[in-house]
Formats: C-alpha cells, structure tokens, sequence
C-alpha cells in the first residue's frame, strides 16, 4: 500500500500521472481542459464518435471550454480523446463524468455509471485512482461502485487502488465561476484515498473542502440542486395564486427582494430544465423511499414543477380566448427552446413540452432561438423562424419561455400581436402596455 500510495503522490506532484476522464460533456470537457492545460497528459474516452472526432479536431462544442484552449492543448498532445477502454490501465487517475439520467417512472439509472465500473474493474491494477463526479444517491460509491471494483479485480480499496467521490458543481454559462474556481468537494470512505483524491485536486482547483465519507457528499450535491427545486416551486405556485388574485408576481418578487436579509432572488418560470434541477430530487425521493421515509415536500415540489407547462398552455388558451380565436385555427410563436438563456442546451426544457402541448390541441407552432437551428419534437420538424417584423405580426401569440440576451425584446413587443412572457424579461419594458401578460 505505502507504494502504492507514494508512488501516486509523486506523479501528481510531478504533473507525471496520465489522467483519464470517461464522458466529455458539460462535465468531462471542461475538467478534462482544466487538467491538460497545466501539463497533464489527459486521455478522453466517450463512446459518442462525433464528440471523439470534434476533440481530436480541437472542434469546441461546449461553450464553457474556450477554443483557443481546446486547440491548445490537443495540437501540444496534452489531450487526445477516443472510443475505447482499452487505455485505461496505463491511467493513473480515472474520472467518471458520465451522465445519471431517469427512467420512464421516474427512478434513478446509474447504468452508465455501472458499465463504466465494470470496464474500469477489468483494467483495474494497483496505484489507480478513481473518482466519481456524476451527480448519484447516497451510497453509490461504496455501495456499487467499490464491490464492482474489488469483485472484479481483487484489489482493495485504500490498500491496492483508491476511490474518492468528488461532485461536479458546473453551471452551465456561468463566466464568473468556472471549474477552476468553485469550491470543490471531495470526499473518500478512507484515509489514504482521501489524501491522495485531495492531492489530485489541489493541481488545478482553488478551494477544495474534504469530507470523509462519500455518503455524506452524494447527499449534499443533491441537496444542493433539490435546495434550488423546492424554492423554484414555491415561487411557481405564488405565480399561480397571483394569476388567481390578478397580482403582478414579478412586482411581488421584487418588493420582497428589497430585503437585505431573510430572503434570496427565486423567480418563477415555465418549468425547469437541464440535467440536475429536474432530476436530482428524484434520486433523493428514490433513497428516501428505499428507508422507507417519505419524503413529502419534494414530493410536492416536483410535482408543482411538472405542473408549469400545462399552466403556461392554458394562460396561453385564456389569452387567445379572449382575443377571439380558437387554439386549434391559432399560430403560435415560441420564442427560445433551450432550457437556459444563452445555451445550446436542450436537455429537459419546458419549452419543449409546451410545444407538445400546443401541438396535442392542434395549434399551428413556429419557434425562434439562436442555438438551435433544427428542432425535432415528436414526428414533426421545426427549423428556427427569423425575427422579423413581418414574421412576429403573423402570429396571434408569442410566448417568451427562454430569455435569451441577444434578442431586442421590444421590437418583439411592437411588432407581436400579444405577448406571454413566462420569464418576466419584459415587466420593465415601456412598451409592454397591455399587449403583454406575464405569468
């Protein structure tokens, strides 16, 4: 083991150690980047051919990494990204980065997570460190992941190879805080993988927090996105009782938001989207419900959450309604479908089942967003429509469900017939009048 141990040190002090990171998405890229950039020799594996291809191009396609970096650190050999497994018994250090979506019922898949494990454990090989930073339920790393490991190798954690738990905390688009510069979280069930993940870290991350059990650490990353969920709930349903009282929500935000104190800036919206917001309470509600405990209010906070669609289709019927026309002879203009502004993000985006919603009634959709070209929803194709005056007159209702920066939104509001703004990006606007409701 003290072989083992110092051996590894020494490489990471030394910049000597090969890196892998398997899946080179939001999370994978930008840390695998992070790495290659200080000297690293990083291998990337992803089963996605195109992802392999654009890396080993330096073709950038998370907005995150910047492209002169990518480029940097393929043409200098730092980083280099393939198909196959095969590699990863010459790693040092290998990081899971791959994705831990839902099942139809709404339950954890942590399959990714376990085909990886298994291909990992058949090159397992003493010295090794590996780290988890999918987003999972408590007990995964050392409850799946370390028997996964030691059935299939032999080996044993903290003596032969180590094992650590370190959660992503990337937010999409965020330009002030970056891989590099949030707190980072790593946590080990042992002493000696604790020491050597934290070392691991320490090369490329300004603040790391240890924490001695894995458990703890999967709790408090899902924590961290169930924290956003539930209070993005409580302001969707005051948005639905303001409708019912006829109050502005937005001018109701406001005013409580002139507190210093006691309160924190949650706006409501047509539904949440991307990977963690709308998945990770369930991973906790999954857990809480394999201890039979029941956890009530993000029970009830997921729910309202899924609600926000529905309720954005029917203000949007109360308004044609009143204007006179029918939803089914109606146009309708979606304006933005990525679930966050100035991303090309698509993964679960309200906008998205707004559209099948409208499309279930037979209302006539088009879409604009600058990110997203082509969009597929179901059996029907959609290509992005120019905002043009013209095209905006058209239309017998706009609904604004991602508030992108670069678009003029009062030209938006003088030239749309009316106006649904279920992100209060017009509440400001001189020009809103009475050709705009907000949600």
């Amino acid at each position: 083991m003290y072989n083992s141990l110092h051996q590894l040190r020494e490489k990471i002090l030394h910049s000597t150690c090969k890196i892998g990171v398997v899946g080179l998405g939001y999370v994978g890229l930008p840390f695998a980047v992070e790495k290659a950039k200080v000297g690293f020799s990083v291998i990337g594996v992803d089963r996605n051919s195109k992802r392999v291809a654009w890396v080993n191009q330096a073709h950038n396609y998370i907005k995150d990494v910047k492209d002169y970096e990518l480029k940097r650190v393929v043409e200098s050999g730092y980083f280099k990204a393939e198909e196959s497994f095969g590699r990863l018994s010459e790693m040092d250090v290998i990081v899971i980065c791959v994705p831990t979506p839902l099942t139809e019922d709404l339950t954890p898949d942590i399959s990714y997570i376990e085909e990886v494990t298994q291909e990992i454990a058949k090159r397992l090989r003493p010295g090794q460190l590996i780290s988890l930073e999918s987003t999972t339920y408590p007990g995964t790393t050392d409850e799946v992941i370390c028997p996964i490991l030691e059935r299939c190798s032999g080996l044993k954690r903290g003596k032969d190879f180590f094992l650590a738990y370190s959660p992503e905390r990337i937010d999409p688009g965020n330009q002030r805080y970056t891989t590099k510069n949030i707190n980072k979280v790593v946590s080990a069930s042992d002493v000696h993988s604790l020491e050597v993940a934290t070392l691991f870290y320490q090369q490329t991350i300004e603040t790391i927090t240890t924490i001695s059990s894995s458990k703890v650490a999967e709790l408090s990353k899902i924590f961290e996105n169930t924290f956003r969920a539930v209070n993005i709930a409580l302001v969707n349903e005051l948005a639905m009782l303001c409708d019912r009282l006829d109050i502005n929500v937005w001018e109701v935000i406001d005013t409580a938001n002139t507190k210093p104190f006691g309160i924190m800036p949650f706006y409501p919206g047509p539904g949440v989207g991307g990977h963690c917001i709308p998945i990770d309470p369930h991973y906790l509600k999954w857990k809480a419900k394999d201890v039979n405990f029941n956890a009530r209010f993000i029970n009830f906070a997921s729910e309202i959450n899924r609600q926000m669609p529905s309720f954005v289709k029917n203000k949007a019927f109360s308004i044609l309604d009143r204007l006179g026309i029918a939803p089914s002879v109606s146009r309708c203009f979606i304006l933005g479908v990525t679930y966050k502004k100035d991303l090309p993000d698509l993964r679960e985006s309200p906008a998205i089942s707004i559209i099948k919603l409208l499309l279930e009634e037979k209302v006539v959709v088009s879409y604009y967003d600058p990110y997203i070209p082509k969009l597929e929803v179901g059996e029907h194709s959609f290509k992005s429509t120019s905002l043009t005056a013209e095209n905006l007159s058209f239309m017998n209702l706009v609904i604004i469900t991602t508030d992108h920066s670069q678009v003029d939104y009062e030209a938006v509001v003088t030239h749309a017939p009316y106006v649904l703004d279920t992100r209060g990006i017009t509440r400001h606007l001189n020009c809103a009048g009475e050709k705009v409701t907000m949600l």
